[in-house]
């Protein structure tokens, strides 16, 4: 029924690098109106992809997290130097032919193909086969392509734009991303040059503005509970007027969500398992969208399996080591794809951590009697560091947030599908590949982590990932005010977030409380966040979940946040930051062959 509405997306794979192919092109006296929706079921399956395309390689399955965000903000430390993109993305040095940012170029206009042929459908389905009571229904699948479109532009713009916003106009000439509003019916609309930030921004807005009001009385439910809401809408519309410096619409906007959406933080207990496959935390009292991640019945899962919509596999390059078989550090086992990328030692301290490196010691209850075992090990952490390491937690003397991101050597213990068999306990181990390191910490990821696989299976990532939560909104609206001149409310608002942090009322003031905008944080010895308490709590509570490259590239941290972790492993240079190229993406080279409306409009440095 879809044939023809999906001949018209080929024409738009050219926005994401193709050859320009007139075969692709679908004259519009060819369209053929039998193809076209006839039921509200018809129109669904249009719009569906627009969500699906988020797990795709390029974007949430894979490659966008691990191989580019993660190792571009160095929460990662990558141990494999084999894949020169990667070590591009640590360098934050990209070429043109860069396979990271082209993937993610690409899905993000596939993405916003789809939304396209969605509202071109909804307006075809209206017009020649609803009902007059099917009004609201339609309109509520126009709500969400105009959001889920907004989303993907509000990556690209932020990925690929010359530049952000600022306050007064500056920056709105630099120069944005291609804009496609429209399905293109012939070959000459598939080119298009690059728009104005200024147009960009404003388009995004307008789609999310429109959003809300399409959306504005629809409940969904509970079997289609991952849809976006008007409380997406206006929480991501929000977050445009912040990444703008529009204060006066950021603030009333965010309010709104935060007096009327019926959303507030979750509570510590429930975000400490936030972010690990626990069924009961998905969709809850934060969450304003979600990725959805659901696994096929088959056993074919994400980008590695038969079906590349049915998971993502992040947690699988995330994942920490556990002991050896025979207790030791010198062998240990990743939960999944071990080797690639670890924790870079800088994060831990930057979470408050005041311990150094710890050392082994021989195990007085070794029982020589028995093979030697994750139970029975031959040597252990240090009794006095662990001491000290187990103080630092219980009296909260580091971030709690380090151990809700983070797994520890030696001290937590995972519950793993052990060979086949019966669960088991087994310590987290410092990776294989750092054993032989003593001055390292070798801590793990525990966020969106895989920590509870089987011991041998490279497996598929079973959780959903927050893209919109309240944590963000309260952040948001602290720095809207702070724009605005009002630093009480910006201050109080960064402290509701901290006060969760600690499992504290958020409303009631604590002793843990920042009491001023240049207090002291948790970050030890660190010139970026250490007296900056906005810019340390985004860093803290959306650690591990890509929103801190955002921040650095409007914030113009490059150089320090440099400084800051000094080196990578996968590089045998130290890490630099060139200010006049790295905080914008390169159009990839592939555009430029395909879209010869963009000739002569990369960004600076490229």
């Amino acid at each position: 029924m879809y044939k023809k509405i999906y001949i018209i997306l080929l024409v738009l794979v050219c926005i994401g690098g193709c050859k320009k192919d007139p075969d692709l092109v679908v004259p519009t006296d060819k369209l053929s109106t039998s193809s076209f929706p006839t039921t509200l079921a018809d129109l669904n399956a249009i719009l569906n992809p627009a969500y699906g395309n988020l797990k795709s390689v390029g974007l949430y399955g894979f490659n966008l997290m691990p191989k580019a965000l993660e190792n571009a903000v160095h929460a990662g430390d990558a141990n494999y130097n084999g894949d020169q993109a990667w070590n591009e993305m640590t360098a934050n040095n990209l070429s043109v032919t860069n396979s990271r940012s082209q993937d993610a170029w690409t899905a993000l206009y596939a993405g916003v193909t789809t939304c396209n042929v969605t509202l071109e459908a909804a307006d075809f389905f209206e017009a020649n086969s609803a009902t007059a009571a099917q009004k609201t229904d339609i309109d509520a699948i126009r709500g969400q392509a105009k959001f889920m479109r907004a989303f993907y532009y509000f990556q690209l713009e932020t990925l690929f734009g010359e530049a952000y916003l600022k306050a007064g106009g500056a920056n709105d000439a630099k120069m944005g991303v291609p804009l496609y509003t429209e399905v293109p019916k012939n070959l000459e609309a598939t080119q298009q040059g690059r728009a104005s930030a200024r147009d960009v921004w404003n388009f995004i807005i307008s789609d999310l503005q429109e959003s809300a009001v399409l959306l504005q009385n629809t409940v969904w439910p509970a079997t289609e509970i991952g849809r976006v809401t008007k409380w997406s809408a206006k929480a991501l519309l929000g977050k445009a007027y912040v990444f703008t410096e529009d204060w006066a619409n950021a603030k009333t906007t965010l309010l709104d969500v935060i007096n009327n959406s019926g959303k507030t933080l979750m509570p510590f207990a429930k975000y400490k398992d936030a972010f690990n496959g626990n069924t009961a935390n998905e969709f809850n009292e934060e969450s304003l969208f979600e990725l959805n991640v659901d696994a096929n019945n088959n056993g074919n899962y994400g980008p590695w399996g038969g079906n590349p919509n049915a998971s993502t596999l992040n947690g699988v390059i995330w994942s920490p080591y556990i002991l050896s078989e025979t207790g030791t550090e010198t062998g240990s086992r990743p939960l999944g794809y071990g080797g690639n990328l670890g924790v870079h030692d800088k994060n831990v301290t930057r979470f408050g951590y005041p311990l150094g490196y710890y050392t082994l010691v021989a195990n007085p209850a070794y029982n020589s009697q028995l093979p030697a075992s994750p139970d029975n090990p031959v040597q252990i952490m240090n009794p006095v560091y662990r001491a000290q390491a187990e103080a630092v937690r219980a009296n909260k003397t580091a971030d709690p947030r380090l151990y809700v991101n983070l797994v520890q050597p030696w001290i937590d213990v995972l519950n793993i599908d052990w060979n086949g068999g019966a669960r088991k306990n087994v310590p987290v181990s410092k990776p294989d590949y750092l054993a032989g390191e003593p001055n390292t910490y070798g801590w793990g990821f525990r966020k969106y982590a895989a920590i509870d696989y089987h011991i041998n299976n490279v497996n598929y990532d079973k959780w959903n990932w927050y893209f919109l939560r309240m944590a963000d909104v309260y952040l948001l609206y602290a720095e809207a005010n702070i724009g605005a001149g009002d630093a009480a409310t910006g201050l109080e608002f960064i402290n509701k977030v901290r006060r969760r942090a600690y499992d504290l009322p958020i409303n009631t003031a604590s002793a843990r409380d920042y009491t001023s905008l240049t207090a002291a944080t948790p970050a030890i010895n660190d010139p970026v966040l250490g007296a900056n308490p906005l810019r340390y709590e985004r860093w803290a509570e959306f650690f591990h979940e890509g929103l801190w490259w955002f921040d650095i590239c409007r914030w113009h941290l490059g150089p320090q946040e440099a400084a800051f972790y000094g080196k990578a492993r996968n590089l045998s240079t130290p890490l630099t930051f060139n200010e006049s190229k790295s905080y914008s993406w390169p159009i990839p080279l592939t555009e430029f062959n395909a879209n010869e409306k963009i000739a002569g409009q990369q960004n600076s440095g490229y």
